[in-house]
């Protein structure tokens, strides 16, 4: 059975670039975003405030249970990322095949392997802080790309966001996919997934990622 593996970039750089996607997310179930909100203040805001929201937790987070890392997650990070669209685009156009109910199992199954792969860098929040690169796109696209660096003792860390805006009364930005040191989460597990696919299938994809998580769980 194929091996999924975690992207290219360093483990100490894709785990301080990761820690900066969770900051990105963790406290938007509290804050009321507007939904015209200039993209890169909406990124800029998110990350200010959930780096503090982090340190202030950071006790909570130096076990080895897993569950706070989930519950943040799941209770802040999944509602501002089409997770859907980010699956979909990684599993490419067998995704159009697959059923609603392959289609869940995916999502569920990508989201652990990606939570479960860089749970640590939630442990590794410090002293970072996000500076924003200059927004060149335009704010009143429906499709925009917010370019940060991670800065903190080492060098800094690329992270971009891939944002799309969310129609209707109480919309906004939502993330689709990011670029950590030049390498798109999807573009990165795209690839690994067709391989898988063409071999096993869509349920060949799934058993994957479960054996791949049932490993990193195992280890943790």
């Amino acid at each position: 059975m194929m091996n999924i593996a975690h992207p290219r970039a360093s483990r100490r750089a894709f785990l301080a670039a990761s820690a900066a996607l969770v900051c990105a997310g963790a406290l938007t179930g509290v804050n009321a975003w507007a939904a015209d909100q200039a993209p890169d203040v909406f990124i800029q805001q998110l990350s200010d405030q959930v780096l503090a929201a982090i340190r202030a937790d950071k006790n909570a987070l130096q076990g080895g249970d897993l569950a706070p890392v989930m519950k943040i997650v799941d209770t802040f990070i999944m509602p501002n990322v089409n997770f859907a669209r980010m699956t979909a685009s990684a599993v490419g156009p067998a995704w159009r095949r697959a059923t609603l109910d392959q289609q869940q199992k995916l999502q569920d199954a990508f989201k652990t392997l990606l939570i479960r792969t860089y749970a640590g860098a939630l442990k590794q929040v410090g002293d970072q802080t996000v500076e924003m690169r200059p927004f060149r796109g335009d704010p009143s696209a429906q499709e925009v790309v917010v370019q940060t660096q991670v800065r903190g003792k080492s060098d800094p860390v690329q992270l971009d966001y891939r944002l799309e805006r969310t129609p209707g009364q109480g919309g906004g930005w939502k993330i689709y996919d990011l670029n950590v040191m030049g390498i798109w989460l999807v573009d990165n597990y795209r690839p690994q997934f067709a391989q898988q696919i063409n071999t096993g299938g869509i349920d060949g994809l799934i058993q994957a990622l479960d054996a791949r998580n049932r490993a990193n769980a195992a280890q943790q």
